[in-house]
C-alpha cells in the first residue's frame, strides 16, 4: 500500500487497519496461490527425488533455455556477451558457465530494464525492490506465474520439510510498518483474515511488550512462524527471561538474517519447536532451505550457485568464497552469474535425508560485514562474540577505523566490568591485541528501514579497505 492508501491506513483505527490488511491479503493470496500454484507444487515435489543423472539433464536444459532466451531478447546480455553465439549457448553445460562474465549488482541497479526480455516490462509485471542496505535498491520484475512458482517452491520444500503450510495459521516478522504509531500501547500486530496471518511489528518489540506478542499467538491459534531471525530470537529471549508461557509452535522458518547456534537454541526452547533456516534473495536467483536433518540444501530447480574466490575462480568444498547465482524462477528478467554479495561454504558430504540436492555447510555473511584488522586479516564470523554472554541482550559490532571497533551492547541485569572485558578479549583474540575495542551500553540497537538487524557494520571507506587488503596482497 502506497501513497494515499498509506495515509488512510495510518489514520484509521485498528479494526479498520485489520480490514485493510485483510483486503490486501486477499489480493495477494489470489495472486500468489492461484493460477499455476498447484501444478508448480506438484512439479517441485516430483523433482525433489530426482537422481543425480536426471538432475544433471534438468539443470542443463534449464540453463540452456535461460541463456539462449537472455542472449536473444535481453539488451544487457546482447551487448556484453561478445564472442558468444546462440548455437554455443544452446549446447552449454554447467562446466561452461564460468566462461560468461559476472553480472555486477551495480549493473542490476542502474539498468534493470536491460535485463528484461524485450527491454521493457510486460503489462502484468509487478515490481519489487531489494532492501538497498548496500546502496540503491535493485528493481526486480515479476510475472504472476513467476510469483506462483516461487511460492510453490517454498510451500513444497521449506514448509513441506517443516511439516507446515501457507494454508494454516502463521505469524510473520518482516519489515512492514503494520503499527504506524511509534508510541503505541498495542496491539503490536495486525491480522490478515484472508490467510489467518498475524503480522507482527518488528519495531515495537521490547521486554515490556513481549507478553502482548505471546498473547497474539494464543488468541489466533498460530501454528508456525516465519520471518526475521533476530526478531524471533529477541522475542524468545524475552519469553525465557520473563518466564512467559508461549504456546508450542510446529516450526519457525527464518529468513533474511543468519541464524547462529545460540539463536537456534533459544528459539527452539522458548517455543518448543524446531528452527528451519531459509537463504535466498529478493531477486530470487537461488533458494536454500534446511531439511529435517538441519542441512542447508541448494534447490537446483530454483537456480545455480557458484562459490568463487576473488578472481572469480571456483573454490573447493569447505573453502569460503563469494556466491554467484543464475536464476531459473524468473526467466522474464534473467540474472546470469549474478554477484550476490554473500559469502558461503559448499559441503560435499551427502545428507542423511537422501535427497540428491547440493548442500551449503555455512552461510558465512555478507561482503559488507567484513571487518579488517591492522595486520590485513579479514573476519566475517562474529557470532561467537556474544555466545554464552548471559548479561547481553543483543550486540552490534561497528568498525570505525582500521584499529578501532565500537561495540553497542544492550545489557541485561548483572552486566559489569567482567562482561565488558570478556567482549574485548574475544574480539582481540579473533583479530589482534592491537585492536582498540570500545564498549557502549545502549537501550536498543537501531533496525534498518525494513526492520532488519545488522550484527556487523563496517564504516571504513573504500580506500581504507583497499589499504587493509593491500597489507596481505603486497
Amino acid at each position: 500500500m502506497t501513497g494515499i492508501k498509506d495515509r488512510v491506513y495510518q489514520l484509521a483505527p485498528v479494526p479498520i487497519q485489520n480490514l485493510m490488511v485483510s483486503a490486501y491479503g486477499l489480493y495477494w493470496k489470489r495472486l500468489r496461490f492461484g493460477g499455476n500454484f498447484e501444478p508448480e507444487c506438484e512439479g517441485f515435489r516430483k523433482r525433489e527425488r530426482f537422481d543425480l543423472d536426471i538432475w544433471e539433464r534438468y539443470i542443463t536444459a534449464q540453463l540452456q533455455s535461460v541463456l539462449t532466451s537472455a542472449f536473444e531478447h535481453a539488451p544487457h546480455y546482447q551487448q556484453t556477451w561478445s564472442g558468444v553465439t546462440l548455437s554455443q549457448l544452446g549446447r552449454f553445460t554447467l562446466p561452461d558457465l564460468p566462461s560468461l562474465p559476472v553480472l555486477e549488482k551495480q549493473v542490476a541497479r542502474d539498468n534493470p530494464l536491460g535485463l528484461l526480455l524485450g527491454g521493457k516490462p510486460q503489462p502484468k509485471h509487478l515490481i519489487f525492490h531489494t532492501s538497498g542496505s548496500t546502496g540503491t535498491p535493485v528493481k526486480t520484475y515479476w510475472l504472476p506465474s513467476e510469483m506462483q512458482r516461487s511460492l510453490a517452491m517454498r510451500e513444497t520444500r521449506s514448509c513441506g520439510w517443516a511439516n507446515v503450510s501457507f494454508k494454516i495459521p502463521r505469524a510473520t516478522f518482516s519489515g512492514r510498518m503494520v503499527e504506524p504509531d511509534p508510541e503505541s500501547k498495542g496491539p503490536f500486530y495486525r491480522f490478515n483474515m484472508a490467510e489467518k496471518q498475524v503480522y507482527f511489528s518488528a519495531f515495537h518489540l521490547r521486554p515490556e511488550t513481549a507478553s502482548f506478542y505471546v498473547q497474539a499467538l494464543k488468541d489466533h491459534g498460530i501454528q508456525w512462524m516465519t520471518g526475521y531471525s533476530n526478531s524471533f530470537y529477541q522475542l524468545a529471549s524475552m519469553i525465557l527471561d520473563q518466564r512467559l508461557k508461549a504456546p508450542p509452535i510446529r516450526a519457525v522458518i527464518t529468513t533474511s538474517e543468519k541464524v547462529t547456534p545460540e539463536m537456534r537454541e533459544v528459539i527452539e526452547h522458548a517455543f518448543s519447536t524446531k528452527v528451519y533456516e531459509e537463504y535466498g534473495t529478493v531477486e530470487d536467483v537461488f533458494y536454500v532451505c534446511e531439511c529435517e536433518h538441519g542441512r542447508k540444501h541448494i534447490n537446483p530447480d530454483a537456480g545455480i550457485i557458484e562459490i568463487v574466490d576473488e578472481q572469480m575462480r571456483p573454490v573447493k568444498p569447505g573453502t569460503m568464497g563469494e556466491v554467484l547465482a543464475t536464476g531459473f524462477i524468473r526467466p522474464s528478467q534473467p540474472f546470469v552469474r549474478y554477484r550476490v554479495g554473500d559469502l558461503a561454504i559448499m559441503d560435499d558430504q551427502p545428507c542423511p535425508c537422501g535427497r540428491n540436492l547440493p548442500v551449503l555447510s555455512e552461510i558465512v555473511g555478507r561482503l559488507e560485514d567484513t571487518v579488517y584488522a591492522p595486520d590485513g586479516r579479514r573476519m566475517v564470523r562474529f557470532h561467537g562474540i556474544f555466545v554464552n554472554q548471559p548479561h547481553v541482550r543483543e550486540g552490534q559490532i561497528i568498525q570505525e577505523k582500521i584499529d578501532l571497533i565500537r561495540v553497542l551492547v544492550v545489557p541485561k541485569n548483572g552486566f559489569d566490568g567482567h562482561d565488558r572485558q570478556d567482549i574485548i578479549n574475544r574480539i582481540q583474540q579473533r583479530l589482534t591485541p592491537q585492536m582498540n575495542v570500545q564498549i557502549e551500553l545502549v537501550d536498543h540497537i537501531e533496525r534498518t528501514a525494513n526492520g532488519k538487524f545488522k550484527a556487523v557494520v563496517c564504516a571504513l571507506t573504500d580506500e581504507e579497505k583497499r589499504q587493509a587488503r593491500g597489507i596481505t596482497e603486497s
